[in-house]
C-alpha cells in the first residue's frame, strides 16, 4: 500500500492530460492526522525549479498537511507564470483540505522549459483529491512515473508503527541530499526535529550515494510525513533505522530501473582514510564513462578503475591499491592479480571493490552501465 500503508494517510493518482501519452500524471498525498509533522530535504542544484522554492520554504516551519505532484513537466525555467502556477496547485490544494497553501509541497517531474497547462493541472488536482483513498497508494505511485518502467513503493514495519514510501527516478539521478521525488510517511509519534534528524541521516547513506549518471536534476525532492496515528513514539534509533530500511529500498529501486541500464553496479570503497575519501573515490569511478562501457560490453577491464581512483584528491599510495570484480581480486598491490578472464560479468548486480589501505573508513556508491539504450532514451524525451 506504499504511502497508504502507515495509518492516518490517503492518496489518490489522476489523469490531468499533462502527459502525450494520456498517463496518469497527478498525484496526492494527505496526512490526515492527528499530528502533521513534517520534514524535507531538496537538490543541492543551483537553478531550482519552482516547485522547489515553494517547498523549501513551505516544509521550513516542519508541519505539512499534503504533498502535490505531477509529472508532464518539470515547471523549471518558466518564469513568473510558472511560479504562478506552483502557487496556484497549493493553494487549491489548500482550498480542498480546509488549511493553508504554506501547509502544502509541490513537486513536479517531466521537462524543463516548458510551462504546464494550469487549468488541466488544477482540474487534475480536482480529480485526486476526489479519489483519496485509504489504498490510493499504488495509483498515486503510478502517477509519478515519467521514464520509469515501474512504480516504486516499500513499506518498513517499526515496534508498532510503521514507515511507507514511493519514489519516481530512472534519469538525472546523481543529487545533493536527494533523488527525483520521494514521499515517505509514517504514523509513528514524532517531533519535526525527530523527522529531520532521521531524515538527513537516511538519505545521506542512500539517495545521495546513488550516481546512475552524474547529472543532478532541478527538481529532486525528498519529504517526510507524519500522522502520529499509531500512537507510538519510538526512540531514536528506532525511527531513524525504519526511515532508512525505507530509503535504502526506494534507493536500490531507482538504481535498478536506471534508464536503458544492463547492470546495476556496486562501488565499495574500503580502507579510506576518511568518508569523505571513500565517497570522493566512489563518486569517481561510478561517473566514469569507459568504466561503465566497459561493464556494459561485459569487459572487466579495472584499469579504468584505477584510472578514475587517481583524479581524486583521497588518500592512497598508488602501489598499494586493491581492485577486486565480482569477487576476483583482479588487482593486488597495484599490479596484476587473478586473471580478469575469471571475472563474471553476465549477472544483473556488478560489485566492485577498492581497498586504498589508507584508514578504517567505507563507503558504497551506487550506479549503472553505460548503454546504447541510454543514449537513445535521453535523445528524445518524452512521457
Amino acid at each position: 500500500m506504499s504511502v497508504t500503508a502507515p495509518a492516518g494517510f490517503r492518496a489518490a493518482g489522476a489523469t490531468a492530460g499533462l502527459k502525450p501519452s494520456g498517463r496518469p500524471d497527478v498525484a496526492l498525498v494527505v496526512n490526515d492526522g492527528p499530528l502533521d509533522a513534517a520534514a524535507a530535504v531538496y537538490t543541492s542544484n543551483r537553478c531550482k525549479a519552482h516547485p522547489v522554492l515553494w517547498s523549501e520554504r513551505a516544509s521550513a516551519d516542519g508541519r505539512l498537511r499534503a504533498v502535490v505532484l505531477n509529472s508532464g513537466g518539470a515547471n523549471c525555467f518558466t518564469g513568473p507564470a510558472g511560479f504562478q502556477t506552483t502557487h496556484a496547485t497549493a493553494e487549491l490544494v489548500g482550498e480542498l483540505l480546509g488549511c493553508g497553501a504554506a501547509d502544502v509541497v509541490v513537486c513536479s517531474t517531466g521537462l524543463i522549459g516548458v510551462q504546464l497547462p494550469r487549468e488541466r493541472l488544477l482540474e487534475g488536482v480536482r480529480a485526486a483529491h476526489g479519489a483519496l483513498s485509504a489504498d490510493g497508494g499504488a495509483d498515486a505511485a503510478t502517477a509519478i512515473m515519467t521514464t520509469d518502467t515501474v512504480s516504486k513503493q516499500v513499506v518498513a514495519h517499526g515496534g508498532g508503527f510503521t514507515v511507507g514510501g514511493t519514489a519516481k527516478g530512472a534519469g538525472m539521478l546523481a543529487p545533493g541530499l536527494a533523488t527525483m521525488l520521494v514521499v515517505l510517511t509514517t504514523d509513528a509519534v514524532a517531533e519535526p526535529a525527530d523527522l529531520d534528524r532521521a531524515l538527513r541521516a537516511a538519505t545521506r547513506t542512500t539517495f545521495d550515494r546513488v550516481d546512475s549518471d552524474g547529472c543532478m536534476s532541478t527538481n529532486d525532492t525528498v519529504v517526510l510525513l507524519a500522522s502520529g496515528a499509531s500512537g507510538v513514539r519510538p526512540e531514536p534509533a528506532e525511527l531513524d533505522a525504519a526511515v532508512h530500511r525505507a530509503c535504502a529500498e526506494l534507493a536500490r529501486m531507482l538504481v535498478a530501473d536506471a534508464e536503458g541500464a544492463d547492470h546495476d553496479i556496486a562501488v565499495e570503497v574500503v580502507g579510506a582514510a576518511s568518508e569523505a575519501d571513500a565517497v570522493e573515490v566512489g563518486r569517481s569511478v561510478a561517473r566514469n564513462n569507459l568504466f561503465k562501457a566497459a561493464v556494459f560490453g561485459k569487459d572487466p577491464n579495472w584499469g579504468r578503475v584505477l584510472a578514475a581512483v587517481g583524479t581524486t584528491s583521497a588518500e592512497f599510495d598508488p602501489q598499494a591499491l586493491d581492485v577486486s570484480l565480482n569477487g576476483v581480486p583482479v588487482c593486488v598491490g597495484g599490479a596484476p592479480g587473478a586473471d580478469p578472464a575469471e571475472v563474471d560479468l553476465a549477472p544483473r548486480e556488478v560489485r566492485v571493490r577498492i581497498d586504498l589501505h589508507a584508514g578504517a573508513h567505507s563507503a558504497t556508491i551506487w550506479t549503472n552501465d553505460l548503454t546504447h539504450a541510454y543514449v537513445h532514451e535521453n535523445s528524445a524525451y518524452s512521457t
